[in-house]
């Protein structure tokens, strides 16, 4: 679609739209941005809810992420799906998505599970799988939604071995 379909959908005239937007990536920009703003706003009011069980915190995690990702399937495609050939958000879009990030990791922490890149990796593949599959095969339902539990607790649970095997090396090494 075009800057000048977008605008008549709007109801604009086009050369009014590119007083806002000279491109069609840059109102991609805007709109990743506002979406990042959205996501890290959001996760930063569910962090002051949170449990200081593990287990349960880990749960909610998966089950915040997962339930923002599905009330927007639109949303969610260009925060975490890069569905728009040859858009890259710019650095002052990014931020916030780069901050949204960092206090998962620090959450993480505080759960006692400190993420390694490879570990992030792994968890916001797993529940992104689970997102992907809810939007594409049960739009609307509960059949991926309901898996969000058992996810986390497979997920904390391998985390949290990998803890304890490191610590046990660790003091192994020690003595």
């Amino acid at each position: 679609m075009s800057l000048s379909e977008v605008a008549a959908r709007v109801d604009m005239r086009p050369p009014s739209l590119y007083v806002y937007f000279a491109s069609k990536n840059a109102l991609y920009d805007a709109l990743f941005g506002q979406a990042a703003r959205q996501f890290l706003d959001a996760y930063r009011g569910w962090l002051t809810t949170m449990s200081s069980d593990p287990t349960i915190r880990m749960r909610e995690n998966y089950r915040f992420f997962f339930n923002f990702c599905t009330s927007d399937p639109t949303r969610y495609l260009l925060l975490f799906q890069r569905a728009i050939p040859g858009f890259v958000p710019s650095p002052e879009s990014y931020s916030c998505a780069v901050e949204a990030l960092a206090l998962v990791r620090d959450d993480f922490a505080a759960m006692g599970v400190v993420a390694a890149p490879a570990d992030l990796d792994l968890i916001t593949a797993v529940i992104t799988g689970l997102v992907d599959q809810q939007i594409s095969n049960d739009p609307g339902g509960e059949r991926w939604k309901s898996l969000t539990d058992r996810v986390a607790d497979m997920v904390y649970g391998h985390l949290a071995e990998r803890k304890t095997a490191r610590g046990e090396r660790a003091r192994r090494t020690r003595r």
